[in-house]
């Protein structure tokens, strides 16, 4: 399972490197100034980062990049990992400016365009799926039936700006994968500040003990769901 027993376990595993890496992505972001947003909190992006230590993927798969913050925790993590390709998804192509060499060569390939025209291009054996796109609810149920039926039973699963608030807004892309999870009895974990006060409380506390508290951008929401695809994924209606 992904809880918070072993997020814990996997920042006290991963405390110094991640700690380079919040230092590099520091700079990163000091560096891109204005053409940089980050859209990953903190806490969520690290979790993302130590998941993929944990897991040690051949293939990742980003749908979605937009400037290229997650796409640079996610290299990094591969970079540390010594091994994995990252396939990037992404209508526009803001990203490819703002990924440094040193991640990209030999562990990047991006896709531009529509994922649902470009299926095909999709590929085999992903062994981490990262959901960061269009977050209505047409697009969800479009890759629930479609892009996940790809992705092997057990491989984690992250989904972003699902817990924004308490619950996912109605109609929206995590009100979709919020029913589609329960329908195939799995419950995401999230360290939402809103959702899931406890959690929350508890990693930055633990972040604090192991002077890993310095924000890197200012964002505090970390509204990320994560999860282990299910054995049984029934068709989204």
């Amino acid at each position: 399972m992904i809880d918070l027993a072993l997020i814990g376990d996997l920042y006290r595993r991963y405390r110094d490197p991640l700690a380079k890496v919040r230092d590099a992505q520091r700079d990163l972001l000091r560096s891109n100034r204005g053409r940089l947003t980050p859209q990953l909190d903190d806490v969520e992006a690290e979790i993302t980062y130590l998941l993929l230590r944990e897991a040690r993927p051949d293939v990742v798969m980003e749908l979605g990049a937009l400037h290229g913050w997650s796409t640079t925790w996610i290299l990094s993590a591969l970079r540390d990992n010594g091994s994995g390709l990252l396939h990037t998804f992404d209508i526009i192509d803001n990203v490819v400016s703002n990924v440094p060499d040193d991640l990209s060569l030999g562990r990047w390939s991006f896709h531009k365009g529509d994922i649902r025209e470009n299926l095909s291009q999709v590929p085999e054996g992903i062994g981490y799926l990262f959901v960061d796109a269009a977050h209505n609810g047409r697009f969800a149920r479009w890759y629930l039936s479609e892009l996940f039926p790809r992705v092997a039973a057990g491989t984690p699963v992250s989904v972003h700006d699902v817990f924004h608030g308490k619950r996912a807004l109605p109609f929206t892309e995590g009100a979709a994968v919020l029913s589609w999870l329960r329908g195939n009895g799995t419950e995401p974990f999230t360290v939402s500040r809103a959702k899931a006060p406890a959690p929350n409380r508890a990693l930055l506390e633990l972040r604090r003990d192991l002077g890993l508290d310095e924000p890197v951008h200012t964002g505090t929401d970390n509204p990320m769901i994560y999860f282990r695809m299910p054995e049984s994924r029934p068709v989204s209606t």
